[in-house]
């Protein structure tokens, strides 16, 4: 799953990174400068933008100083094409970017090198999280960072439609309430992204998913159909609209416009709104219960290490290095992310108070199944969700559930 990601600068954490090259890594334990001479290894990353570029190339730099090391950041033009010629060609990265939806597709013809169980932070990750970078039990990527989806409120809309703090939606009724509340004639109360990657929460919320606790193909079930026409009623209703059907690109772009009183994004959208509509007065809230309870979706980014790699040690004691709780808050404040690691969270919701509900999403958020294929099912899907509104849930889902069997082992 991919979102358009449009993330704050902060160029300041970038010397702070540098501080922190003392950061209680593992690697010194396997490193000097003086052993490290004339070895090297190349790091491929697909940015953001210049304060991600930076603030990554900051970290390796240093941790390149101390080790003594040589190591070189690449910026992907196209993170997915480079990685698969890498691996065809026998000339991978030592490191790289890695989504949780590639993992199984590389791990599966052992491109991946399952590297993560043994580093000595292991424990510190979000456990989902982790899980999400697990195929056929190994775990092929050490999480780098995260992100859930929450409910962002226009403050000043709510306030117009005589709403109040005691307002803001809990459950699947309320949210139907507020978002009649808020639609006016140029405004409709909610809009979101025409894709799983934001439907598919309310899913979640109903206790359904893609594939079952077992990993059974489980898209056509009951609870699935229930939350898809859920979603199709508050279209029928006016309260809910694709982002596309308002004029605009994603949901951020529909809430920062003002054609959307809510949107559901994930923190990325703090960055977006920061430089495009720097006006607009919002609110982050947790994402409504469904009749199952709490559901969000994660989106996943790792470091992923090539099984063709002369240098898997010193890639490994760069990643332990990236994924301490130093460098983790120093990415999240230089380009917006939030840190993959428990021992990191009260400091970011310390230093984050108004974004909190997006962290709190972890303790209950899920991520695309790691199958091989997976991404191809959830492309038919997406392309299936874009006439949701005249489109029937049961047929929808019974297609994406077929497209499932034929790729689950």
């Amino acid at each position: 799953m991919r979102t358009t990601t449009r993330l704050a600068t902060a160029m300041t954490a970038v010397g702070a990174l540098t501080l922190t090259a003392c950061g209680g890594s593992g690697f010194d334990d396997d490193t000097s400068t003086e052993d490290a001479a004339g070895r090297s290894i190349s790091v491929l990353i697909g940015s953001s933008g210049d304060a991600e570029t930076a603030a990554v190339t900051a970290a390796v730099d240093a941790w390149s100083a101390e080790s003594g090391v040589d190591a070189t950041v690449n910026v992907a033009s196209d993170l997915s094409q480079q990685l698969s010629q890498g691996f065809a060609g026998g000339s991978p990265a030592d490191v790289f970017y890695l989504t949780n939806d590639t993992v199984a597709t590389y791990a599966s013809n052992g491109s991946l090198d399952a590297y993560v169980d043994g580093l000595a932070n292991v424990d510190d990750f979000y456990p989902n999280v982790l899980d999400s970078f697990t195929y056929d039990s190994e775990v092929y990527a050490a999480p780098k960072d995260f992100s859930t989806l929450a409910l962002i409120i226009n403050t000043d809309l709510w306030a117009a439609a005589g709403l109040t703090d005691a307002d803001v939606p809990t459950t699947w009724d309320e949210l139907e309430t507020v978002a009649a509340a808020l639609t006016t004639d140029t405004t409709v109360g909610l809009a979101i992204s025409p894709e799983f990657a934001r439907v598919g929460a309310f899913f979640a919320q109903n206790g359904g998913w893609l594939v079952d606790e077992d990993g059974t193909p489980a898209a056509d079930s009951p609870e699935n159909v229930e939350a898809l026409t859920y979603v199709k009623d508050l279209m029928a209703a006016g309260s809910l609209k694709y982002a596309t059907d308002v004029g605009a690109g994603w949901g951020g772009e529909a809430f920062g416009t003002g054609a959307a009183a809510m949107t559901i994004e994930g923190n990325w959208i703090t960055g977006a709104l920061t430089n495009d509509y720097p006006d607009v007065a919002y609110t982050v809230a947790e994402l409504p219960a469904g009749p199952a309870g709490k559901g969000t979706i994660q989106f996943n980014g790792g470091w992923g290490v090539a099984a063709d790699s002369p240098s898997k040690d010193d890639a490994t004691a760069l990643v332990e290095y990236l994924t301490q709780p130093e460098q983790q808050l120093g990415f999240s404040e230089a380009f917006g992310v939030m840190p993959a690691v428990l021992s990191a969270a009260d400091t970011w919701k310390t230093d984050n108070p108004d974004l909190a509900p997006f962290l709190e999403g972890a303790d209950y958020a899920r991520s695309i199944p790691s199958v091989v294929g997976i991404s191809d099912v959830v492309e038919d899907l997406n392309a299936q969700l874009q006439a949701l509104s005249s489109g029937d849930p049961q047929t929808i889902l019974d297609s994406t559930q077929q497209n499932l069997e034929a790729i689950v082992p």
